[in-house]
């Protein structure tokens, strides 16, 4: 009881303030008509940011960890080595291919060199046919064999520069997964990192809303200080969440300053809805404590104090749900009708 007594002298000290105070400051106040337009209704839900580029980098060879030039956290550029690990093992293969092909080589020459004489002596037949042959089978065969060692040297090769981890791309390392001194193995994890350069958020939509969005592809990304972020592409992933229900959605950021990194929160507004609505300046409202009450100019112009409920704000200005009609003129700004000691008195009488 005390409650609703408390509030209504509040509301009755508004009212009996508001025509004494218009009366002698009638014309002096700035209004603004009570509007009709359209709300969009939007979903608000918790966005994260992530890397676009983002892997873990592993072994293509055996060997042991010799260097890790960087740590966890650090700044690498692409192209900077990572990970160096032991290539005694792998230089040696690769001499020993390399002496195979010189090998083979130098047999190549040797078989040129015996089927252009034979072919020579053939032509004025001084050889058999199956001479013949025989030297151009022999030459057919130490072709083949270079052929075959120089995949191997290649191979060989291709082995030791496995052996020199470098950066995919520049970017952060985020995770070390060996240590100096430690055996690695083809397959084998051995630095995770991801790229500040490209981002994107990452947003669950329910179900519900899931067709409305990927039709309208509109969505608005905000901080929590209220900067908007510029958004690319919209990706819809064709299937939802067995546990959630939800819908993933992801959108390219476009954030030239680096001020976003992956994990952060973002609030993502997703439009679901629109309806008319009546607005009125949100600096009109006369708030004390559960009374919500404007001041609305009568046919004689002076204003006069009316309780209102409002709904939603947007862009300074407030939807009323009732108590007002469109066209009405609403007092901005009405500090001096409300002054605080006078209704200060009314309120505690």
């Amino acid at each position: 009881m005390r409650h609703i007594s408390v509030l209504s002298a509040i509301v009755l000290g508004l009212v009996c303030a508001a025509p004494v105070l218009g009366a002698d400051t009638s014309g002096q106040w700035q209004t603004a008509p009570v509007e009709r337009s359209e709300l969009q209704e939007t979903l608000i839900l918790d966005g994260v940011i992530e890397a676009v580029q983002q892997s873990t980098v592993s072994a293509q060879t055996s060997g042991t960890v010799q260097q890790l030039p960087f740590d966890v956290d650090d700044s690498v550029a692409a192209g900077d080595l990572i990970v160096q690990l032991d290539s005694s093992e792998q230089r040696a293969r690769l001499n020993q291919a390399q002496a195979g092909r010189d090998e083979a080589r130098a047999t190549l020459d040797d078989a040129q060199q015996q089927f252009d004489r034979i072919e020579s002596i053939h032509e004025r037949g001084l050889v058999s046919r199956q001479e013949f042959d025989r030297a151009r089978n022999n030459l057919a065969g130490a072709k083949a064999r270079l052929e075959r060692a120089e995949a191997s040297l290649a191979e060989a090769r291709e082995q030791l520069s496995y052996t020199r981890i470098i950066a995919p791309y520049g970017g952060i390392l985020t995770e070390r997964h060996v240590e100096l001194g430690e055996s690695v193995s083809p397959g084998q994890p051995l630095l995770s990192g991801l790229s500040l350069e490209q981002l994107r958020v990452v947003v669950d939509l329910p179900q519900q809303y899931a067709d409305l969005a990927r039709r309208d592809r509109q969505a608005k990304v905000t901080l929590g200080d209220g900067r908007v972020l510029e958004t690319g592409d919209m990706t819809f992933y064709p299937y939802a969440n067995p546990e959630t229900h939800t819908f993933r959605l992801r959108m390219r950021l476009n954030e030239p300053n680096g001020s976003l990194f992956p994990g952060m929160l973002v609030k993502v507004g997703v439009p679901v809805a629109a309806r008319e609505v009546l607005w009125i300046p949100a600096s009109s409202l006369v708030r004390r404590s559960e009374l919500r009450a404007v001041f609305v100019l009568d046919e004689q112009g002076r204003p006069r104090l009316r309780q209102v409920r409002t709904g939603a704000q947007q862009d300074g200005r407030l939807e009323v749900l009732a108590g007002l009609s469109e066209g009405e003129q609403v007092v901005i700004y009405p500090g001096e009708l409300v002054g605080s000691d006078r209704l200060s008195k009314e309120a505690g009488n």
